[in-house]
């Protein structure tokens, strides 16, 4: 329950921070709904959550390596292309259009940087894991591996690599909301270390930003462990002892939006029965329905509100 949420918004600010927007409605409307009419923005930050579950699973028998790099960049692109073989990649300043950065070029270079990133991460030079995320952090970002995709690839490697050394057991850290809350200062000091060889400003506004999301984290899932706790008691008074049970509770905060089949899959009630169920939750006003296209979806207006604060 609290892993759906907090993916979803990592993936929503990852993505925009490279001017990929969407609205809290569309992403959870598009998790719920069958109807296929699903904006192309949305459809890209759906595509960052999954392969955020892509590079967990990699995990679980892979070691970090610069094939999954290729893999969540395809995932989160849709493409099967990999390392870019074309020359003349610049990173140029939105504004003025001024090159501020050359990658380097090449792809069998580009390989070789990012099997040296590769050993980096996994070297026993008793360098902190935290200090090591930023580092490669920076370096991914200077690699510039592919033709578009780099700086969500890159922000989703700093989650899996927490997890693979053991400070995450899940990809919980809300990271890339610390990011975009300080853009400007995120991308000049990457300028920073680039020109001038800065490593401690740019390593300290990491750590910073990891110890800001940790606490951040940390009262998000009070705040929805909280509300679940309201809300069973809430379930509890208002409706018909036929109807409550805490399975069913719990189903509604797995992601904001709720519908009949959810109830049937958990088999918790037939189709008819769930129905009724979820009716039952709308009167007691922890539910509100809404059509989409076919389908009548109903959202926990309360989980809701606290994902979209």
């Amino acid at each position: 329950m609290l892993v759906n949420s907090i993916v979803l918004q990592e993936a929503k600010s990852s993505s925009e921070i490279e001017n990929i927007v969407t609205t809290n409605d569309k992403l959870f409307t598009a998790l719920s709904a069958e109807d296929s009419r699903v904006d192309p923005q949305t459809k890209e930050v759906l595509r960052y959550r999954q392969a955020i579950w892509k590079g967990v699973e990699w995990l679980d028998e892979n070691p970090i390596s610069a094939d999954l790099f290729i893999k969540l960049m395809q995932t989160i692109k849709e493409t099967g292309q990999g390392i870019r073989t074309e020359p003349g990649t610049v990173i140029a300043n939105p504004n003025t259009q001024k090159i501020i950065y050359w990658p380097p070029e090449g792809k069998e270079l580009i390989r070789n940087l990012l099997e040296n990133l590769e050993h980096y991460l996994y070297a026993e030079d008793g360098v902190d894991p935290l200090i090591k995320m930023a580092v490669a952090h920076y370096q991914f970002e200077a690699i510039h591996p592919f033709e578009d995709g780099n700086g969500r690839t890159g922000r989703l490697i700093n989650i899996l690599y927490l997890i693979d050394r053991g400070l995450l057991n899940q990809p919980v850290l809300y990271l890339s909301d610390a990011i975009i809350s300080k853009k400007q200062e995120y991308y000049k000091l990457l300028r920073g270390v680039t020109e001038n060889g800065e490593w401690e400003p740019w390593i300290l506004f990491m750590l910073e930003a990891v110890e800001v999301t940790s606490g951040q984290t940390m009262k998000r899932i009070g705040e929805i462990i909280a509300l679940l706790e309201k809300t069973l008691g809430l379930a509890r008074e208002k409706l018909p002892a036929r109807v409550y049970s805490k399975e069913l509770i719990e189903l509604l905060f797995e992601q904001p939006y709720c519908k009949v089949k959810n109830l049937v899959d958990r088999g918790i009630a037939k189709r008819q029965t769930a129905a009724e169920y979820l009716r039952e939750l709308e009167e007691a006003g922890i539910l509100t329905s809404k059509q989409v296209g076919r389908e009548n979806l109903f959202l926990n207006v309360g989980l809701y509100e606290l994902l979209s604060g």
